[in-house]
């Protein structure tokens, strides 16, 4: 991972994560428009559970899929820092969109933290999704708490190691402007 990443610019890496080489794909989608790093959205956009499609060669591989807000209450204030908005563990590797939504919608994967909706008067928000490989199926659960959740912390309790795939995109109230930008 080089200091020109979009993630290490975007201070996910750092603030969120440790370096890490990625190994598996990772899609996301809201409303058919991919998610990029560093790419921004309305709330109104962010609204359901995003489309996932995650890579791999064995379906008898098993991934974490964590997204959180590294800013809360505000990136100038991050007093509550992480806040866990969704956790789905047990997502088979080599998933297609179509496969994701059923593993992801209809919760075949578990959904261990139910998607939580943005407030859309808040601001500015960054979402960061970070995708780990499990050690096996059924080798994770859900905290008992979503604020102040710790994205490092969790993955070593559950000897999940680094992330093998990551994204970020920032989101700000519908006629608001910044969010976290290159250096």
């Amino acid at each position: 991972m080089t200091p020109q990443d979009p993630l290490c610019l975007g201070r996910v890496v750092g603030d969120v994560l440790h370096p890490f080489t990625r190994s598996v794909s990772l899609r996301v989608e809201y409303s058919n428009k991919l998610v990029v790093n560093g790419g921004g959205f309305k709330p109104s956009a962010v609204v359901r559970r995003p489309r996932v499609e995650i890579g791999g060669a064995d379906m008898r591989t098993f991934y974490t899929l964590v997204m959180v807000d590294p800013d809360v209450p505000s990136p100038s204030n991050p007093t509550l820092r992480e806040y866990l908005h969704w956790l789905v563990a047990d997502i088979p590797a080599t998933t297609t969109v179509d496969f994701a939504l059923s593993v992801i919608h209809s919760f075949q994967g578990k959904n261990c933290c139910a998607m939580k909706a943005l407030d859309p008067l808040r601001g500015f928000i960054a979402l960061v999704f970070a995708l780990f490989q499990q050690l096996g199926r059924n080798t994770v659960f859900p905290p008992t708490f979503r604020h102040h959740f710790n994205t490092g912390d969790f993955a070593q309790q559950y000897n999940l190691g680094s992330p093998v795939a990551a994204l970020y995109f920032n989101c700000q109230r519908e006629g608001g402007s910044g969010g976290r930008r290159f250096m």
